[in-house]
């Protein structure tokens, strides 16, 4: 496992309690809607309009998110299509009230762009 994150630091947020379990463990859910957030957020930036999320693959939880923990979501854009961005995306937390940082998953998602009528369109060029 890397020690630093890899990508742009794209969303940050603060896991609390009524995202948890009765452990105190956040549900793997709601750790993924942030990456599906972040992977919008950096999706439509590069798309310049409006994107969707068409997969996610490969994901799998390495650690625990607490209630507490800073979640922070980082974004790479691995491949730009014809009309989809493919991203590898990581979380990672911060643990309460330390300066610990850990990896807690992974995944890649696959955004296509859309025109104003929800159909496919081009990503422009860079």
């Amino acid at each position: 496992m890397t020690s630093t994150p890899n990508g742009q630091l794209t969303l940050r947020t603060l896991a609390m309690p009524g995202d948890a379990n009765a452990a105190g463990d956040i549900f793997g859910g709601w750790v993924m809607a942030q990456m599906d957030l972040a992977s919008g957020i950096r999706a439509a930036e590069r798309a310049q309009g409006r994107v969707v999320t068409a997969a996610v693959k490969e994901m799998a939880f390495d650690l625990p998110v607490k209630i507490g923990d800073t979640l922070s979501i980082y974004t790479d854009i691995a491949r730009v299509g014809r009309t989809s961005i493919t991203l590898s995306v990581e979380a990672w937390a911060q643990r309460y009230l330390t300066t610990t940082l850990e990896k807690v998953t992974g995944a890649t998602f696959v955004m296509v762009a859309l025109d104003k009528d929800g159909h496919p369109t081009p990503v422009p060029v860079e």
